[in-house]
């Protein structure tokens, strides 16, 4: 097992990484003194896989509950935390219990805010079983739920007391899931780590194998970056806006095909457009940007669903968390490796972006599904 301690003072916790590891949870647990009241929470599909092997991982809980809802970005939503809250004070949680949050990115999110709000604040354990969760949602505390107008509008930040990434997880997840993971492996690859980058490039198909000791490298460079920058900016007032790369444009890509697509998908195709801005802002060198086009496109975007419709996706992009002042803040590539934080875009670069983001999506629809 391999450990990353995300550093930040009295609130420093630790994330796990290994394989076959999920039955010693309990063990953890206990040796954090983390208390008998454990309300686990997840979705449907991951309370099939694993519900019956988590619960025993509890089994010596005076009280203990799973609360599972439909997997989805509908199920993060304020009915869904009033449906959780209800729950846990009918079942009588005290202030004492913790939450485990079982599952995706949607999960931890849900989840995390659950544990944020609950009586104002009970303890968290993040258990991320998808590779989007084990190599980002996780880690760094930021938790919450989407509003109509815009994804994770409501939410706050709130560290767990540890991560506990089980590798071997991983091996129930269909592909796209692992499309959306390398969603963020590759954002991690381009902001600090060239030979992440590389590690994907040239290890493309055999990522979808999901090879532990391939995987165990893949998660854990990961961790390690979101670790060193969280314990030095942990509420995104500085160096952590690196962590949004792909993620302004990603967002609103998102929500303007109404969540039709993945967080990861997302995410690389707001990588694409935001680094052809930088591109054509002569801060990006044309070598590096034809291999991140290169790679993303090398996912195939067949099953796009929908047309993204240029106002609508403009219209998110002013309301996004990320833009102060009429400003949007944008992350941009110089290299791959390394990135900077500009507000100076002119709207009209955007659009011309966003449009040759869509004539690239075209060019690979014939090639086979993401």
């Amino acid at each position: 097992m391999f450990t990353v301690k995300v550093e930040l003072g009295n609130q420093t916790y630790p994330v796990f990484i290994g394989s076959g590891t999920l039955e010693k949870l309990g063990e953890m647990h206990q040796l954090y003194n983390l208390g008998d009241q454990v309300c686990i929470i997840t979705d449907t599909v991951v309370n099939d896989l694993y519900g019956a092997r988590i619960r025993n991982c509890f089994n010596r809980a005076v009280l203990l509950e799973i609360l599972a809802f439909p997997p989805g970005e509908a199920s993060k939503s304020l009915a869904t935390v009033d449906a959780a809250i209800r729950q846990m004070l009918e079942k009588g949680y005290d202030r004492q219990a913790t939450v485990v949050a079982m599952g995706g990115g949607v999960i931890g999110d849900l989840a995390g805010f659950v544990a944020s709000i609950y009586k104002r604040g009970v303890r968290l354990i993040q258990v991320p079983t998808t590779l989007l969760a084990q190599v980002d949602a996780s880690i760094g505390g930021k938790t919450g739920v989407n509003h109509a107008l815009g994804k994770n509008m409501i939410g706050a930040f709130y560290q767990p007391k540890m991560v506990w990434s089980d590798l071997a997880l991983l091996k129930t997840l269909p592909r796209r899931e692992v499309v959306s993971g390398l969603g963020e492996v590759i954002k991690y690859g381009i902001i600090r780590d060239p030979f992440l980058f590389a590690l994907v490039e040239h290890n493309f198909d055999e990522v979808f194998t999901l090879d532990l000791a391939l995987m165990g490298e893949i998660v854990r460079r990961c961790c390690e970056i979101k670790a060193k920058v969280v314990s030095v900016d942990e509420k995104d007032h500085g160096q952590r806006m690196i962590l949004n790369f792909g993620h302004t444009i990603g967002h609103a890509v998102e929500t303007t095909l109404e969540y039709r697509i993945s967080h990861g998908e997302a995410v690389l195709l707001g990588i694409l457009a935001e680094s052809k801005i930088a591109l054509d802002l002569g801060k990006l060198v044309h070598d590096d940007f034809r291999r991140i086009k290169d790679l993303i496109l090398r996912f195939n975007w067949h099953a796009l669903p929908g047309q993204i419709n240029m106002d609508r996706l403009l219209e998110f992009l002013q309301r996004d968390k990320k833009t102060i002042g009429g400003k949007i803040k944008f992350v941009f590539p110089t290299k791959i490796g390394d990135v900077f934080i500009s507000e100076q875009v002119d709207i009209a670069e955007v659009q011309s972006a966003i449009t040759y983001l869509l004539s690239e999506l075209t060019k690979s629809k014939s090639k086979g599904e993401v």
